[in-house]
């Protein structure tokens, strides 16, 4: 089976708003029932829902929509790492972790593993590019816990991981590689967040690294960088418009300047225009 690309229409975005709704109330599920019973109950109950949730992914891979079949094949595997957790908190494996990176976590990072393999199995089976992000998600999580314990040593890992599947995501299907290329902008805009989020100067960094991102964005024609590219460029434009609206300048009579946000997000909004204008003459015609 050839690998197909999920299209925008109305029966894709009901399914993959029922599915994620299911999970949610799974999340919750979990939550209350962990509160209601004993640890082998709960490995009871959540063994159920792996194996309703399973059932139905096997049954609408045959009779149904080839997204539903994928987006309950993805819930399964969430569901498992679920069964896991539960399964070896029962044991007397495990407890509590204080910080994500801080420690020795072998028992997390064997839940990560088998999750892993768990997820690799599944997109073979089922060929659901969704499955390609939890993937890079849990690597770069496995491999920066592993190697570093938190603070800026976790964010410099985490932009090495970033930059590391740019490579793949450029080579790769191109219907994997959109998730490939979502987890490397975010791998790579999440350390410049935490380092970049105190001073004004900071904040200017930010903005110019949208520009970045869309850069790279048009040249690898891959809409998922400039969304977050402009992500960070309406972050820092929230900063300034509150920034410049309370603070104190001396050319400015009045303590605040409601007019500032108008001003500020005006600015962005024919900023975003341009850089539109410019990627759409770049772009080839559409068939």
């Amino acid at each position: 089976m050839d690998v197909v690309k999920p299209r925008w229409t109305n029966s894709s975005f009901l399914l993959y708003l029922g599915a994620f709704t299911v999970l949610a109330a799974a999340s919750a599920a979990y939550a209350y029932l962990s509160t209601q019973y004993g640890h082998g109950a709960l490995v009871g109950w959540t063994l159920l829902m792996l194996a309703v949730l399973s059932f139905l992914a096997v049954v609408l891979r045959r009779r149904g929509p080839w997204i539903a079949g994928g987006l309950f094949a993805y819930l399964t595997v969430t569901t498992f790492g679920t069964f896991l957790g539960a399964l070896f908190t029962w044991w007397g494996w495990g407890g509590v972790q204080q910080n994500a990176f801080d420690g020795w976590h072998w028992v997390t990072w064997l839940i990560v593993v088998l999750v892993l393999i768990a997820a690799a199995v599944t997109l073979v089976l089922y060929r659901f590019p969704l499955l390609v992000f939890t993937i890079a998600i849990l690597f770069w999580y496995l491999v920066t816990d592993i190697v570093s314990g938190g603070g800026s040593w976790s964010a410099v890992v985490t932009l090495f991981i970033g930059f590391f599947y740019l490579v793949p995501a450029l080579v790769s299907n191109r219907v994997y590689g959109f998730w490939l290329h979502v987890a490397s902008g975010l791998l790579v805009a999440g350390p410049l967040v935490y380092w970049w989020h105190t001073s004004t100067a900071d904040w200017w960094l930010l903005f110019v690294s949208g520009f970045v991102f869309i850069a790279i964005g048009r040249a690898a024609r891959r809409s998922s960088w400039a969304v977050i590219g402009s992500l960070l460029m309406i972050a820092a434009a929230v900063h300034f418009s509150i920034d410049w609206t309370t603070g104190s300048f001396t050319f400015f009579e009045g303590p605040t300047r409601a007019w500032t946000p108008i001003v500020v997000f005006a600015v962005l909004g024919f900023v975003f225009v341009v850089l539109g204008l410019g990627a759409a003459r770049r772009e080839p015609p559409p068939e």
